[in-house]
């Protein structure tokens, strides 16, 4: 399905969604462009090779159980149609509704890579903290994941840096893993922790060797951690080091950053 035609179906959506809320009494767009209700609202994916287990795939649908002012804005969203997701709140859309797996819309925008859709919630005041069913937060989610146009916006209006996902991981850790250079600047400079260390016993260091491939990215990661203060002497659950696990994987380049620690 196409941009236009996934914007389609939200403004279809949200028609409907508004006749029936009318006809409950609910409030009309057209009437009334006040500030949205908002509802108070309650980390991150990796890949399958990770300690951390993959993201679910990106939902689709919205629960039946959601009111249909909800169901226009999550497909506004999904959409990405800054307009629809506008209409949605003015026409009474809760800011923090709850569709599939507990996502709030601005987690649900972070998990579709929908910015345009986000930047929308997010200055309408959405919650960048709270987190659905599998403990992801937008930033969060937007950390491991790269997504840093996402992120930047989570972070101007008020990211915990220090918030940690399903595994007991900063949002830096499966962005190191992966790989994300620019990513793992902007959180580094955030302040996220470098030497946090994650219920499977690793840090942003150690992923980024023992998942990594040694590639330059890998080695810009590696250097970026080293040079916030990361300590290269932390073991995993077994008592290797990042620079043990570089020389048994032949990371020539990374293990001479870890030698000569810089």
């Amino acid at each position: 399905m196409n941009a236009q035609t996934r914007r389609a179906s939200a403004a279809a959506v949200l028609a409907a969604a508004v006749v029936v809320g009318a006809a409950c009494g609910g409030p009309d767009p057209a009437v009334d462009a006040g500030p949205p209700t908002t509802r108070a609202s309650a980390s991150a994916s990796a890949s399958p090779s990770s300690p951390v287990a993959a993201a679910p795939p990106e939902a689709e649908t919205t629960p039946v159980s959601t009111p249909p002012l909800e169901r226009s804005l999550f497909a506004a969203v999904r959409a990405d149609d800054a307009d629809a997701v506008r209409a949605a709140l003015a026409g009474g859309a809760a800011l923090e509704a709850r569709g599939d797996g507990g996502q709030t819309p601005l987690v649900a925008a972070a998990k579709a890579n929908a910015v345009t859709a986000a930047r929308v919630l997010v200055t309408a005041g959405a919650d960048v903290n709270a987190k659905d069913d599998m403990e992801d937060s937008a930033f969060l989610y937007a950390g491991a994941e790269g997504r840093d146009e996402i992120l930047a916006l989570t972070l101007a209006h008020g990211a915990d840096v220090s918030a940690t996902n399903r595994f007991g991981g900063t949002a830096l850790i499966p962005a190191a893993e992966h790989g994300h250079v620019e990513t793992v600047r902007t959180l580094i400079r955030a302040g996220v922790p470098v030497d946090h260390v994650n219920e499977p016993g690793w840090t942003a260091l150690l992923e980024a060797v023992v998942y990594g491939d040694g590639s330059a990215r890998y080695q810009d990661v590696v250097g970026q951690l080293l040079a916030a203060g990361a300590d290269r002497s932390i073991g995993d659950a077994d008592g290797r080091t990042a620079l043990q696990h570089a020389q048994r994987r032949g990371q020539e380049e990374v293990a001479a950053l870890l030698r000569d620690g810089r």
